[in-house]
């Protein structure tokens, strides 16, 4: 499912236990387990860079709080809503 990304993911390394939930749930593929340990001694999930369609899947299955923040740009064009100060993925 590729195209230009619709979203933004951040992976807050220090709650994120590695436990790859949302790695599998991703339904473009556009995350990952990181190669290298975090100081807590697991991979934790980082985001790729791109295809992210901001479905927020991700964020609904990690059993972490906090651990992963889910972003949609406002609109087309624009800049990701994370760095204009925008609004988190809406709830379902």
């Amino acid at each position: 499912m590729a195209g230009q990304a619709r979203g933004k993911v951040t992976v807050d390394i220090e709650e994120c236990k590695g436990c790859g939930l949302c790695v599998e749930s991703c339904p473009p593929k556009c995350l990952e387990l990181a190669p290298e340990l975090s100081p807590y001694g697991v991979h934790p999930a980082r985001y790729t860079g791109e295809d992210c369609t901001g479905c927020g899947i991700c964020f609904y299955c990690c059993p972490e709080p906090g651990a992963i923040t889910v972003y949609r740009i406002k609109a087309k064009g624009k800049a990701f809503a994370a760095t204009q100060g925008g609004e988190h993925a809406a709830a379902l």
